[in-house]
């Protein structure tokens, strides 16, 4: 019983650090030193246009992408402690007209 009381608050402490990811400010802390400006070719956030052909290939290649590194990208851009899905929420935040 005392190790369900223990999975459970591990389980329910997840579960808040994940509803509680701010895509924008992870944004502005990370991803804006380089994609609101377009630095070394970086598809600049916001611009339907310079996402569109990333976002063909599929979001699985482009969170590999950054996970990896591309270009003058390193390797998981500036956001050491992001999972794919907030990866994958970061990309769609800057795949989107403002």
């Amino acid at each position: 019983m005392k190790k369900l009381a223990i999975f459970a608050a591990i389980t329910a402490t997840l579960s808040i650090n994940v509803q509680a990811f701010d895509v924008e400010a992870k944004y502005a802390q990370t991803c804006a030193a380089c994609h609101a400006t377009g630095v070394i070719g970086a598809p600049k956030a916001f611009d339907e246009a310079a996402w569109a052909p990333r976002l063909a290939i599929g979001m699985d290649a482009l969170v590999t992408s950054v996970t990896n590194g591309k270009n003058a990208m390193p390797p998981r851009g500036l956001c050491m402690d992001c999972t794919a899905d907030q990866y994958k929420a970061l990309i769609n935040y800057m795949a989107a007209p403002k």
